[in-house]
């Protein structure tokens, strides 16, 4: 991947969402919820403020975040689908 985000963005890739409901019951795709659980990929130098300071991004490539369900861009690149979203779209970390 070769995807450098800009300003306080962040680059993740959601995680598989479940085939099969704690009953047991397999789902179909379309009847499968949006997964909200992502790995950071990439992460942008930080906003720019009006000073011309930078306020670093908190997240880490490598951690798993939980982002708000319909946010940011999704992106096709060789195949692989990822979704560039910024800072204030990923609600909590995941240890």
């Amino acid at each position: 991947m070769n995807i450098k985000p800009l300003a306080d963005r962040v680059v993740i890739k959601l995680l598989e969402a479940e085939e099969k409901t704690q009953g047991g019951i397999f789902l179909t795709a379309s009847a499968q919820e949006k997964p909200q659980v992502a790995e950071v990929l990439a992460v942008g130098p930080g906003k720019l403020n009006d000073d011309g300071t930078r306020t670093p991004v908190e997240i880490k490539v490598g951690e798993k975040v939980i982002a708000s369900k319909y946010a940011g861009t999704q992106v096709k690149i060789d195949g692989v689908e990822y979704t560039i979203i910024s800072e204030k779209d990923v609600l909590a970390v995941i240890d």
